[in-house]
């Protein structure tokens, strides 16, 4: 009798890659929602900071607005006030700002 107990209960049991499915959804969800945004938002990033020129006025990561008087491929030479420059890591620029104007707004 124990057997046929034993026997119906396993035979009910879904197979066990089943219970994996929960977290394959988890992660296909953090994929699509928060790490695709986010490598977006880099590669979108890397670009515009590979787009520095001369002349551009620029923010740093630090808050410090500026025009680039030179670029190489790590450095940046931004004049920050009338005869002051300093070399920045280009990778520490934040923002290009807009000719006339200020950094659009994060809306």
């Amino acid at each position: 009798m124990f057997d046929l107990l034993a026997a119906a209960t396993s035979a009910d049991a879904p197979p066990a890659w089943v219970s994996f499915l929960p977290i394959l959804g988890m992660v296909a969800i953090f994929w699509f929602f928060i790490f695709r945004p986010q490598m977006r938002q880099q590669k979108a990033h890397r670009e515009k900071i590979a787009s520095v020129k001369k002349g551009d006025q620029i923010v740093t990561s630090g808050g410090i607005m500026g025009k680039v008087m030179k670029v190489d491929d790590h450095y940046a030479e931004v004049e920050i006030a009338q005869g002051v420059r300093v070399k920045v890591v280009k990778s520490t620029i934040g923002d290009i700002v807009p000719p006339g104007g200020s950094a659009a707004a994060n809306d």
